[in-house]
């Protein structure tokens, strides 16, 4: 079938319809990879190098890259770039976006679609160029291309560092406690526990299992080890006093999200933290969003014949994910007359007690959108009880 004119001059009429310069970063911690596809270009893309980290030096190369357009197309176009999610975090999206003329945007490098070849090629060339078409393909609009990254103000992020850094610490201290535990496993010791406050004294008390003293180099390891743990257990104090006291300056506004949820019966300061700053200072437009974004949703696979349910995608937030889980069990406990525990009764009981696991990560899906429509529409949650003034 012969190619007409129209055909030709498709994605040309694309790139002028859309009137930018495009513009990918691929960035790792020695050198940027900027590729670039421009107007009048003859749809080749360029590729440069910046030092990693120089923003002056990439502000520079992508002015050279508006010259060269201006050049050759006589008009002056803005920039329109992309990078993925990483450890750089957000400070250089800021500071791109923050010029008039570059309009930046981050994506989720999970959510663009991958060649399903056994050993695919990859490099960074290969990823700047998918960055490129992915960008393309976002800008006039095709839905479900990517996920784009909704960037957190300065003050979100740094708030929400309180309870990932208490989550770090006391994953840490779980760390040295139970190394405690084995080296006095190892000498026939059971029964010790080193997250009591006696836990020195208690610890010139030990017998090894046939009687004699603790080993001198076994003893003096424990007693390092119990140095760092009460490193860990005065960091872990001094986060929740930083916590709190934000918790303190949120109760005085009762339309907060927090103190909305501090406010539900079971719902302690560490879990109304996590959920708010890790999901509901965000904007969801509906309940299948919310669900989603914690990795609570549902992954069908249909294909023909062949419908099937894969359980939950795991493919959003972890750690509210973790939180909500574990909330579900302790909703059950302290919110036993509400609707939602009634609801995880009844469907425990129709499958003979079994399959316990699976409905709690239902219930946890659906007390997280229950949370989203209390907090942010005032939907009473059914049956739940709240706090005594």
């Amino acid at each position: 079938m012969p190619v007409t004119a129209e055909q030709s001059a498709a994605p040309a009429a694309i790139r002028v319809e859309l009137d930018a310069i495009f513009v990918s970063l691929e960035l790792s911690k020695s050198t940027w990879l900027v590729t670039s596809l421009s107007p009048g270009a003859a749809d080749k893309m360029s590729r440069h190098t910046v030092d990693g980290g120089d923003i002056a030096g990439l502000f520079a190369r992508i002015g050279e890259l508006r010259d060269k357009a201006l050049a050759r197309t006589g008009r002056l176009y803005r920039i329109v770039s992309i990078q993925e999610a990483g450890l750089d975090g957000f400070w250089l999206h800021r500071s791109l976006d923050h010029e008039d003329w570059i309009e930046s945007h981050i994506v989720d490098a999970a959510s663009i679609a991958v060649s399903r070849k056994r050993r695919r090629a990859k490099t960074d060339r290969i990823d700047g160029e998918t960055l490129i078409r992915t960008l393309l393909a976002y800008k006039r609009g095709e839905p479900r291309v990517c996920s784009m990254v909704r960037v957190p103000t300065p003050q979100d992020e740094d708030r929400r560092r309180i309870g990932r850094e208490r989550k770090i610490l006391v994953d840490e201290r779980t760390l040295h406690i139970n190394r405690i535990k084995g080296l006095l496993f190892s000498q026939g010791i059971r029964g010790y526990e080193p997250g009591r406050r006696d836990r020195r004294e208690r610890l010139e008390e030990l017998r090894t299992g046939d009687g004699r003293d603790l080993p001198t180099h076994i003893k003096a390891q424990l007693l390092r080890e119990l140095g760092r743990l009460e490193l860990l257990i005065e960091q872990i104090k001094a986060v929740e006093v930083e916590r709190d006291a934000i918790l303190a300056q949120d109760k005085e506004v009762m339309t907060n999200p927090t103190a909305m949820l501090l406010g539900i019966k079971g719902i302690g300061p560490e879990f109304a933290t996590i959920i708010h700053t890790e999901c509901l200072s965000r904007h969801f437009a509906n309940r299948r969003q919310v669900a989603s974004y914690a990795g609570l949703a549902a992954s069908p696979w249909q294909s023909g014949s062949i419908n099937r349910e894969q359980g939950i995608s795991k493919a959003g937030n972890p750690r509210l994910r973790t939180a909500m889980v574990q909330l579900a069990w302790l909703w059950l406990r302290h919110q036993p007359d509400s609707t939602l525990s009634r609801w995880f009764r009844e469907r425990v009981s129709q499958n003979a007690g079994r399959r316990k696991a699976t409905t709690i990560v239902a219930l946890a899906r659906k007390l997280l959108v229950a949370f989203w429509k209390y907090v942010t529409f005032g939907v009473v949650i059914e049956g739940a009880t709240m706090k005594a003034a």
